[in-house]
């Protein structure tokens, strides 16, 4: 699922392509369950004929800042993901998240399969956003306050002080692996990346959050920004994840793995998500 690396990512994408340019086409599909609410033909209206001021993103949020309002906002769902379709050749190829598969990204007819929204600008940039699961969304904002509500602190952008975790931590009596995909305390973490952390900072994903010290807090802080940078960096290319991450272990099933570096990986419910995680390094 895309987490906080992957929506950074083609926020990128996005800006490279958008930031000060017109909007001369869009593409909106008629999908009820994208769009929610919100008619197709009123986010078309929105964007065609604006000049994209910037792209913002908190969080898995991301949104369209427009030299006018309403602005579009977005959310990538599960397997969602923004590409730079007006490239060519080899500058064609890009990230693909583990749920995209093998397929081409195109039809017969050059397409882009399960395309949600395609955004045209006047110097012929053009990008897509897909999803095939259809648990992405798209909905109209007059502003980002109004638009993505609900929100704590950016993990990238915002990253907590260690007095002040330490603080909202305190005597919390829910596992630290469900406060880190809390979004009203954590907002960009996702399921891998919280098993990630707290593989790096080798904590129990089950410990009760009020017990970690303050040492261990510092250290679980200390290991996220690393991983979200090398992620984001690497345009969050899970190839490209070093060989000591948990991320290339943690997935189950007859193509899993079992270890890593010798010790073995359990997998189990907690916090509501399946989780992975190594007993003999996290205590």
């Amino acid at each position: 699922m895309p987490e906080l690396p992957e929506v950074e990512t083609v926020r990128r994408v996005m800006r490279r392509v958008l930031v000060g340019r017109k909007i001369v086409a869009a593409e909106v599909a008629h999908d009820e369950i994208v769009l929610k609410r919100t008619p197709f033909d009123s986010v078309r209206a929105a964007l065609v004929g604006a000049t994209v001021e910037e792209i913002g993103r908190k969080g898995k949020y991301w949104w369209i800042e427009l030299d006018r309002r309403p602005w579009v906002f977005g959310h990538l769902g599960m397997a969602g993901w923004i590409r730079d379709v007006s490239l060519t050749g080899s500058e064609k190829l890009a990230t693909r998240l583990r749920e995209h598969g093998k397929k081409d990204w195109d039809d017969e007819n050059g397409k882009p399969r399960f395309l949600k929204l395609m955004l045209e600008t006047e110097d012929g940039g053009r990008i897509a956003f897909t999803d095939g699961r259809r648990l992405g969304r798209l909905w109209l904002a007059e502003s980002s306050e109004t638009g993505v509500v609900g929100l704590g602190p950016d993990v990238l952008d915002e990253p907590w002080p260690i007095k002040g975790l330490v603080k909202k931590l305190k005597d919390r009596k829910a596992p630290i692996k469900a406060l880190l995909l809390d979004q009203k305390l954590f907002a960009g973490i996702g399921n891998w990346i919280a098993d990630e952390v707290l593989f790096q900072a080798r904590i129990a994903p089950a410990r009760l959050a009020g017990s970690l010290s303050e040492e261990e807090i510092a250290r679980l802080l200390s290991e996220l920004k690393p991983i979200l940078e090398l992620a984001i960096e690497v345009n969050a290319d899970s190839a490209s994840y070093p060989e000591t991450w948990l991320f290339n272990s943690r997935w189950g099933g007859a193509k899993g793995t079992s270890e890593i570096m010798g010790h073995l990986i359990v997998r189990e419910p907690i916090g509501g998500r399946t989780t992975a995680w190594v007993p003999d390094l996290q205590k």
